[in-house]
């Protein structure tokens, strides 16, 4: 645990002792355990590793307010620099809630990124997540928003509600097992624990201004980008598309047979193409 800052502290998880250091943000509703399987491999790879819960999900507290992804890169920013004392360039990968504050990250620290990854999800400030957010397919965007009434109705049903929610995202069920579900509906019944994760989309504008007001200020990003998406998702197709609109030099990939939760459906495929976008010198 860290003390990042009064009333905030953050769980985290570390492996390794390499030279390059590789940050992990996990998505919602998931936590630090997403990447499990690719921990690990990257290690052998020579990377430490670093994963964390970002506010408001898995161990780390839940304050009432601060969700918005350039507020919860600068927590992951504190803890990298200031309570684990890295130092130098690190390489910042996201998925889904993740990428949003991955993107957030290289935006406001550009000259601290190595290489950033992002991972199947809409970012808000770009015409492709203007253009999904009124998909069907992304309905819980409009229900996580409608404050109160989310909490009231999924209250007491954090497990029913989190099975449909990874279910209908799913290549593959097993990819999930049950031990793995109940860690995830462990944390998420937690006092607070879903009205913190509905934060994170009722802040979806605030997200998108920021994005645009740094965009307009300083550019596109220019470190290399490698824009993962799963082939059956509902972003995965869109992931260059999107990405391109915020970074100069990208690289795309879809990761065959998988959906939204790349890295327990396929964590080899994720991190082969991880260490052949990092060692390729792009």
């Amino acid at each position: 645990m860290a003390d990042i800052e009064p009333g905030l502290r953050l769980h985290y998880v570390t492996a390794g002792q390499g030279d390059r250091t590789i940050l992990l943000l996990h998505g919602f509703p998931q936590t630090w355990w997403e990447w499990r399987r690719v921990i690990t491999p990257l290690v052998e790879a020579g990377f430490r590793v670093v994963a964390p819960d970002y506010r408001g999900a898995g161990h780390s507290w839940k304050p009432v307010g601060g969700y918005d992804k350039r507020t919860l890169a600068r927590d992951t920013h504190t803890l990298l620099r200031e309570h684990l004392g890295i130092k130098g360039r690190v390489v910042v990968a996201g998925h889904d809630i993740g990428l949003m504050v991955a993107y957030a990250f290289a935006q406001a620290y550009r000259e601290e990124v190595s290489h950033l990854v992002l991972m199947d999800a809409p970012l808000p400030g770009t015409e492709v997540f203007d253009r999904l957010r009124s998909d069907p397919r992304v309905w819980h965007f409009a229900f996580h928003g409608a404050r109160d009434v989310a909490e009231m109705l999924v209250a007491g049903r954090e497990r029913q509600y989190l099975h449909t929610f990874f279910n209908v995202r799913n290549s593959d069920p097993s990819a999930i097992s049950a031990e793995d579900f109940d860690i995830y509906v462990a944390a998420y019944s937690a006092p607070g624990a879903m009205r913190a994760g509905f934060e994170l989309y009722r802040t979806f504008d605030q997200d998108a201004a920021h994005n645009r007001t740094a965009q307009k200020k300083n550019g596109r990003l220019s470190m290399p980008v490698l824009a993962i998406g799963g082939a059956i998702s509902t972003t995965g197709a869109l992931m260059g598309e999107m990405i391109r609109e915020v970074a100069e030099n990208v690289v795309t990939r879809i990761i065959p047979g998988t959906a939204h939760w790349i890295a327990e459906e396929d964590p080899e495929a994720l991190v082969h193409c991880l260490l052949e976008f990092l060692e390729s010198g792009f």
